[in-house]
């Protein structure tokens, strides 16, 4: 029986909670449940991220864990929704240290025909509940000055489309729409937690109907290299039904865009589905020159001003109290936090 062989039968046994193979479960030590390990130089138990998550068996009823050696792992991986509970663990002494990349677009052509699309452009796509990821970095390195053909120049790093996902000292790299977090459908709410991770772009960078949380984290917009619109932070498309959008809370918000030249936020609105109606708190955080007084604007004919944004305390340079930046009230406030959020769902913080 070859070592791979073995290794995927131990971990189906470990999962089963079976000893009839007479394998011995991979031991969890301090890794959560049982576990196989990636190593792109071939010291591991698989060489790609993807071959580590087919090896979980479907319906997994509790924590599997792919811990990823230092090393640089390209390709689109996918999540699928019958494999929840995983966790990617890196091994390096920092995040930047395992690098899980691929560089398509939203018009990159696709082989078959056509092109990628935005949910297509996603280097990973997580669609199982219960996800968990440390100490690494997710990419999408598409070059837009290398393919000035390509117009369609969303290239997504993550998307999201489950419930209870953890996102702990991660690094998200990318230009525009970096990271996609989502739901199955327009009437299911899906909750992200982000705990001192690091999320960068420039268009719409962090986007979509989920309920998010950024807690502690840095939001860094890039600079385009424009004098006036150097892009948005956020395109929240909540739904109407849902009170709970984006909340970035004990955080900073950085550039080297010139000041005033990147915008919080605009609503998105998929589809032009009038129920989207984004929103977003930015609170106790520190903002940067690079917003401006009025930091909120309109998508294409939908306004801002009917979406649900709000700041409270924040400070720095680009803090300013203007009219045409909302604010809590201290009562408001009160009901804008981690824990009203995640609405029962209590992530190790």
């Amino acid at each position: 029986m070859s070592s791979r062989r073995t290794l995927i039968t131990a971990v189906l046994c470990a999962v089963a909670g079976s000893a009839a193979t007479g394998i011995a479960a991979v031991p969890a030590a301090a890794w959560p449940g049982p576990y196989v390990t990636v190593a792109a130089d071939g010291s591991g138990d698989f060489t790609s991220v993807q071959a580590a998550v087919d090896a979980v068996p479907p319906g997994n009823p509790g924590p599997f864990t792919i811990k990823l050696k230092p090393g640089i792992y390209r390709g689109q991986v996918i999540i699928p929704a019958d494999k929840p509970h995983i966790t990617l663990r890196g091994q390096g002494a920092d995040p930047t240290q395992v690098v899980i990349t691929d560089n398509r677009a939203n018009g990159t052509p696709k082989p078959e025909g056509g092109t990628w699309g935005t949910s297509g452009s996603a280097s990973v796509t997580i669609s199982g509940d219960d996800f968990y990821a440390r100490n690494l970095t997710f990419a999408n390195d598409f070059d837009e000055a290398a393919h000035p053909e390509i117009t369609s120049k969303q290239a997504v790093a993550v998307l999201t489309r489950a419930d209870r996902l953890v996102f702990d000292n991660v690094r998200f790299l990318g230009n525009q729409d970096t990271l996609y977090v989502n739901s199955p459908d327009a009437a299911t709410v899906s909750r992200v937690y982000f705990r001192k991770c690091y999320v960068e772009g420039d268009v719409d960078f962090i986007f979509g109907r989920a309920t998010a949380v950024f807690d502690r984290c840095e939001i860094r917009s890039l600079n385009r290299g424009s004098a006036t619109n150097n892009g948005y932070v956020t395109a929240a498309s909540t739904s109407i039904a849902n009170p709970f959008g984006f909340l970035i809370v004990g955080s900073k918000l950085t550039s080297d865009a010139p000041a005033g030249t990147v915008f919080l936020g605009r609503p998105w609105h998929p589809s032009n589905d009038p129920n989207a109606i984004g929103q977003t708190v930015i609170r106790d955080s520190t903002i940067g020159a690079h917003i401006g007084a009025a930091p909120w604007t309109d998508f294409g004919t939908w306004s801002w001003r009917d979406a649900r944004y709000a700041e409270f305390h924040n400070r720095g340079p680009g803090a300013a109290v203007t009219a045409d930046r909302p604010q809590l009230t201290a009562e408001q406030a009160a009901g804008a936090t981690i824990d009203a959020y995640l609405t029962g769902w209590q992530p190790q913080r």
